[in-house]
């Protein structure tokens, strides 16, 4: 059962909450998928039961395949946002870390294709893939790098001064439709270079060239 923890392996004593994850964050991205770039922050959830931990095996479901991986700087949030200031959001921030948004690219197409929600490509369980956090003080999340290595080649590189809506930004925006409580993360957008995910794939996440986690990917029914 997954639950929020510190880079030193520690309990981070937060209930697992919901993911609000922002979509098209980065031009060079939104040029990759041929997606205009939007006037406003796209907005979507996957539920605390879509979050798991990178301590073991990453299993890709056969029946939702192909899954595509989308790396990106995740914030915890360690106290309650509703309609939220600027440094009401720095104040709730207590850990950075680097998740993926997995998505199941081809149902996504379609579900554009008709107008209908994106819950099924999205949000489906084990879809948010979340390292361990670093402590938020000293972190400065207008200049902060992050990146996924795949079998040790270098796949995406995050920098945050290159987001179109910048991190506290987006969480106030957020915060006027969506409260945030305790243990609520937000996913951030992802840069260019998704892609999909095989069996037997070897993963590394890194904040800032510190590695946060190690897994791979196996194949699962």
């Amino acid at each position: 059962m997954y639950s929020h923890q510190w880079v030193d392996g520690k309990d981070a004593g937060l209930p697992t909450g919901k993911a609000v994850c922002i979509g098209r964050n980065y031009v060079e991205h939104a040029k990759e998928l041929n997606n205009p770039i939007p006037d406003e922050p796209v907005l979507f959830i996957k539920p605390a039961t879509s979050i798991v931990g990178t301590d073991s095996p990453l299993a890709l479901s056969e029946r939702l395949a192909p899954i595509h991986y989308e790396a990106e700087l995740s914030v915890l949030i360690g106290k309650p946002l509703t309609k939220a200031t600027a440094e009401e959001v720095l104040d709730a921030i207590v850990g950075v870390g680097v998740a993926l948004d997995l998505t199941r690219r081809e149902a996504q197409s379609k579900l554009k294709e008709k107008g209908l929600p994106w819950e099924l490509a999205k949000s489906f369980d084990a879809s948010c893939v979340q390292s361990q956090f670093v402590p938020f003080e000293g972190i400065d999340l207008a200049a902060t790098t992050y990146g996924l290595d795949i079998n040790g080649e270098p796949t995406q590189r995050g920098d945050t001064s290159l987001m179109i809506n910048p991190v506290v930004d987006l969480i106030c925006h957020l915060t006027q439709y969506f409260t945030l409580a305790p243990g609520d993360i937000v996913l951030t957008g992802t840069p260019k270079g998704v892609g999909k995910l095989a069996d037997g794939d070897a993963l590394t996440l890194t904040l800032a060239d510190e590695v946060l986690a190690e897994f791979s990917c196996i194949s699962a029914p």
